[in-house]
């Protein structure tokens, strides 16, 4: 009469067949969609060295904005001609760093796109136009595109993204799976099978297993925002605050100046990091952002166009505490620099366990000399 473990021997040897080729299908089968959503993600992780890098004629300037914001605006309308109307003023948190200019395109945007925009990036000191384009034509514009959408227009783009983002979580489990051996030493010892590439894809899975765990399913949260906050319980804020969506007034009563003015007046120790011009509605208003000098994060007052009163702005849709900090662990753009360095790995990881299990996919006839029995 067989032995129970004779018996249970070949049942795990089937299962771990089985989320084998579950874990090499999803793998091989979708290497062409995950490993640009990972590199692309690592390309952002430092966005601002990526954007230099890749449009170094933004960053001819000599120092931090000291004109006052209505020069970048009329500097930016020059450039504009009838293209485009400024909507919003983004100052330059740092020297070295250019004064951008937002607005939206003359014209109908397509049904179910964003309104086109265009943008002048201009030199703080002296108030030159340095250039003028669409932003979301530059690399870095082209490279969100890529990570959030995989350049689909319309909605469809994020859902594809965020079903991805469960494919690379189904993806790290099964690898988990596949990974564990019958004892801790043995999955973390190198030479755990006879092939080199084998090694590394063991190595690198393991290592990387938790960070693109929790990328990918912060990804999912971020991709599908209402269904996320009805699972955690976290209720959505409402939109349409007075001062945001449509066109720019075309002849505001307060100028861009006096709106920062009384921003600052609420904030005298603080710099103006952002101005978006009132737009059409019951309560025109302008939205002014302050950041203050040293660590901290930016406040937003919004200013009565027609009485210059300025008042703190509610809560922007996205804006609950639970999104932003899905959204920080996701991007790491204001978190740690060794969480940077992490999410920087994790981007690059789905190439190299695709490109690693590709291989051993190939070598179908050696698969289960390499990879079976595990070492006791």
């Amino acid at each position: 009469m067989p032995s129970a473990s004779s018996v249970r021997r070949p049942l795990l040897l089937r299962l771990r067949d089985f989320w084998l080729n579950v874990h090499l299908w999803l793998g091989a089968g979708l290497f062409v969609a995950l490993c640009p959503l990972g590199l692309s993600g690592s390309a952002l992780v430092w966005n601002q060295a990526f954007d230099q890098l890749t449009s170094p004629s933004h960053y001819l300037v000599g120092g931090q904005a000291i004109l006052p914001p209505s020069a970048y605006v009329a500097a930016a309308n020059v450039a504009f001609g009838d293209r485009a109307t400024p909507a919003q003023v983004r100052l330059p948190a740092k020297a070295g760093d250019p004064v951008v200019v937002t607005g939206p395109v003359a014209g109908k945007a397509q049904r179910g796109q964003r309104p086109a925009q265009l943008s002048a990036w201009i030199e703080p000191v002296t108030g030159r136009v340095l250039d003028v384009g669409n932003p979301r034509a530059t690399p870095q514009g082209w490279m969100h595109n890529l990570h959030g959408n995989l350049l689909v227009p319309g909605g469809v783009g994020r859902k594809i993204v965020g079903w991805l983002g469960w494919t690379m979580t189904a993806s790290c489990l099964t690898g988990l799976w596949l990974w564990w051996p019958r004892r801790l030493s043995g999955g973390l010892a190198w030479r755990r099978t006879g092939s080199t590439l084998n090694n590394l894809h063991h190595q690198l899975g393991f290592w990387i297993f938790l960070p693109l765990l929790v990328l990918a399913l912060s990804g999912v949260y971020i991709a599908f925002p209402q269904t996320s906050r009805a699972l955690f319980g976290v209720e959505t804020p409402r939109a349409g605050a007075p001062g945001g969506g449509g066109r720019p007034l075309a002849a505001p009563h307060l100028g861009v100046d006096e709106a920062a003015q009384a921003a600052l007046i609420k904030a005298p120790d603080a710099r103006i990091a952002a101005i978006t011009l009132p737009t059409s509605g019951k309560r025109a208003a302008w939205r002014v952002q302050v950041a203050p000098r040293g660590e901290g994060r930016p406040t937003t007052f919004l200013i009565d166009d027609g009485t210059g009163e300025a008042r703190l702005a509610p809560a922007q849709p996205g804006a609950d505490p639970l999104s932003r900090l899905v959204r920080t662990i996701h991007d790491s753009h204001e978190a740690p620099i060794w969480w940077q360095a992490i999410v920087f790995l994790a981007g690059l990881a789905p190439t190299v366990l695709g490109l690693s299990g590709i291989i051993v996919w190939l070598k179908r006839p050696r698969r289960r000399r390499l990879l079976s029995p595990l070492p006791a």
